[in-house]
């Protein structure tokens, strides 16, 4: 009976991992599996507890299941949060990392944001929450990481 209720266990944890979003939240480690993959890098800009646009893109688009596995096997994906509560609050080393990714890719602290970069980092284009399906942001990154 205990193997199969550890058996059970382990299946359910599996399930989970695999569907979860696999977020990198480091530039230079994004940049390395990008090159290892040969894939663009999507990077979101967010505040994820206060920002209304950002937590509407969270729930409509990137944590539906479609999204997270096309994003999952055509994109790496790059997150700098900038959440105000303090019962979310980063790392001192997390936010001076999203603090200079945003003075590189962010200097209007537009919220949200989201950036297809090549492997080397460069801008290929952007886009903002808008009104969109998962399918229709599958699309639009898509055709922007295509330039």
């Amino acid at each position: 009976m205990k193997r199969i209720a550890i058996t059970l266990i382990m299946l359910f944890v599996s399930v989970i991992s695999m569907s979860a979003q696999e977020w990198l939240y480091d530039i230079d480690e994004a940049k390395a599996l990008a090159t290892k993959e040969d894939k663009k890098i999507v990077l979101l800009f967010t505040g994820s507890d206060w920002c209304p646009p950002c937590i509407k893109l969270e729930k409509n688009v990137l944590s539906k299941e479609v999204f997270k596995d096309y994003a999952k096997e055509h994109f790496v994906m790059l997150k700098a949060d900038f959440p105000k509560r303090k019962k979310n609050r980063l790392p001192q080393e997390q936010i001076e990392k999203n603090f200079k990714l945003a003075e590189r890719y962010n200097r209007k602290k537009v919220f949200p944001v989201l950036l297809v970069l090549n492997k080397e980092g460069n801008v290929l284009g952007a886009s903002g929450y808008r009104k969109y399906s998962a399918e229709r942001y599958i699309e639009l990154l898509t055709n922007i990481s295509n330039f």
